[in-house]
């Protein structure tokens, strides 16, 4: 195989004239045109790898108007369900030829989610991902006018397009009638944030599966995501002797819920049955491994990027259901003390 000059780096024409094609071949190649056959495009994919091409995106965007970004709008948040999906969106949109840039917003106020997705449009992305589950983000996405797709992931359920969640109410149902057909009378539910969207579908799905089992819900203990609101939690459940059972809206409540009974001398399931949310790396680790709802972050990613494709190609932003996650059963649920 002919190579470019010592120095300068391989050009389209070089691929061209390494794999016997049109310069218009490989421009096709790389831009994913359908007409081309696919021993031709495996042979200027091998070129390109054999010669080290690198496409200059900077020259194609001027040409398409397209830069194969994706621009991600996420909170500053450790927390594993937000941290995990945009991983998630890099290797769905890797995979679907995009690299991807992120704007962390340290607040989830309109203005700041709006000013995040501004700085992706001025850098003319080619569609945008909003990974900021609270009515505010919603707000500000219905301010902008916008000339790119932009889908919410797990963001206002009343939206008819431009929506891809997981479905919320269904894994708290999956946690709630888990605990009800171990034999508990009822459950108790510690939430999350009131204000985001994946809290208020929780606490929806897990009322409606008592409500339909006949048992009258108990009152909501709120908190947030985190082990310490999970162990302040824990330690009032632990004074109430007639509660057996619990659904925490996250792993890390149901982290730090078991941590308030131990520290008391009390113990999962024997003192009270635990179910979480989000299956976090750990939980198969944890004492007693928790029994969890885990969501499928690699398709909510990979059906964000596919609706931001399918509306480049037809115009039209299309309607996915919600996802439905699995319960992963573990030892954290047992039936309750006599």
């Amino acid at each position: 195989m002919e190579r470019p000059d010592r120095g300068r780096a391989p050009a389209m024409t070089d691929v061209a004239r390494a794999a016997g094609v049109s310069h218009q071949t490989v421009s096709r190649v790389l831009n994913g045109h359908a007409s081309v056959r696919q021993s031709t495009r495996l042979r200027v994919q091998a070129a390109m790898a054999e010669l080290g091409y690198r496409p200059n995106n900077a020259a194609r965007a001027l040409v398409t108007g397209a830069t194969w970004t994706i621009g991600v709008v996420s909170q500053a948040t450790p927390l594993y369900g937000p941290s995990r999906l945009r991983i998630a969106l890099e290797l769905a949109a890797a995979d679907a030829g995009f690299s991807v840039s992120t704007a962390s917003v340290r607040e989830v106020d309109r203005a700041s989610v709006a000013q995040a997705v501004e700085r992706h449009l001025d850098q003319r992305v080619d569609g945008i991902v909003v990974i900021v589950p609270v009515p505010t983000a919603q707000e500000a996405l219905d301010s902008l006018r916008l000339d790119v797709p932009i889908v919410a992931i797990d963001g206002d359920p009343s939206r008819r397009s431009g929506l891809v969640t997981v479905d919320q109410a269904e894994g708290a149902r999956l946690a709630t009638q888990h605990l009800l057909d171990a034999g508990h009378r009822s459950v108790w539910h510690v939430s999350g944030p009131a204000e985001w969207f994946d809290s208020a579908g929780r606490i929806k799905g897990w009322r409606s599966t008592l409500e339909a089992a006949g048992v009258e819900p108990p009152p909501v203990i709120a908190a947030d995501w985190t082990p310490e609101s999970g162990y302040r939690a824990g330690q009032m459940l632990a004074g109430m002797p007639d509660v057996t059972a619990v659904f925490a809206a996250n792993d890390h409540l149901a982290l730090g819920i078991t941590k308030a009974l131990q520290d008391r001398g009390l113990t999962v399931p024997g003192r009270l049955s635990i179910v979480g949310f989000d299956d976090i790396p750990e939980a198969p680790y944890l004492s007693p491994p928790l029994t969890t709802v885990r969501p499928d972050f690699a398709a909510v990613a990979e059906h964000a990027i596919k609706a931001i494709l399918t509306w480049r190609l037809e115009g039209t932003m299309s309607q996915v259901a919600p996802l439905a996650p699995e319960l992963v059963v573990r030892a954290s649920v047992g039936r309750p003390r006599s």
